[in-house]
């Protein structure tokens, strides 16, 4: 297996794959921003001014959020993303835009940040039918924290007693019934996106089909 990412790779991982998100909703219709994403029952546009408040949100800012949301977690996302997002979906991808280069977050787990443009912008491409995929070394490396914790993601228990081997990258983890498939495939069902299931082959994804 390689070398895991120093923080300075990470953080240039986190700029090079919002940087070609930007890219690619610049080119989005009025309808796609409305179109609803992997992520529950947001839309396109709630998911990018997710990613920019996310972006913007020291660890001090989020704690008071939270507390006065009173650990209500949707409710802060929810209340997060609207304070980010434009007037318009064009504004909504300036303020995304401005955040690139941006290493404000939450914590100081950088892969998580990393995961989160990696999960949400597959969120948005899929369902859009958008065909560019994340660098494999970006998702090598949150595929490696969502199995190791459960943190942003509850990756580690979605994987207990399985092991994951990804066809297309060194990534590989855990003892049990064998689940295989390409990285991204792997990382997004352990980010809770059933759909990719179906990508994966092998005895174990019946079992984390059914844990997420």
């Amino acid at each position: 297996m390689s070398k895991t990412s120093s923080r300075d790779e990470l953080w240039a991982m986190v700029r090079a794959e919002r940087g070609a998100l930007a890219e690619e909703l610049a080119g989005l219709s009025s309808v796609q921003w409305g179109e609803r994403s992997l992520c529950g029952d947001w839309t396109v546009e709630e998911v990018v001014a997710h990613l920019t408040a996310g972006a913007s949100t020291g660890r001090l800012r989020w704690m008071l959020s939270v507390l006065r949301n009173r650990f209500d977690f949707g409710r802060h996302n929810d209340r997060q993303l609207a304070a980010h997002r434009g007037n318009t979906p064009e504004e909504t991808l300036e303020r995304f835009r401005s955040i690139v280069d941006s290493t404000v977050a939450p914590s100081g787990h950088t892969a998580a940040w990393l995961g989160e443009v990696v999960v949400h912008g597959q969120d948005i491409r899929r369902p859009l039918g958008l065909r560019p995929e994340p660098a494999i070394e970006a998702v090598t490396e949150v595929a490696r924290f969502f199995a190791s914790r459960d943190f942003t993601v509850a990756g580690r228990s979605a994987i207990e007693g399985l092991r994951l081997e990804a066809s297309d990258g060194p990534f590989a983890v855990g003892a049990g019934p064998v689940i295989g498939g390409t990285t991204l495939a792997l990382t997004m069902a352990m980010a809770g996106r059933a759909v990719y299931c179906d990508e994966l082959a092998g005895p174990g994804v019946d079992v984390l089909r059914g844990r997420i």
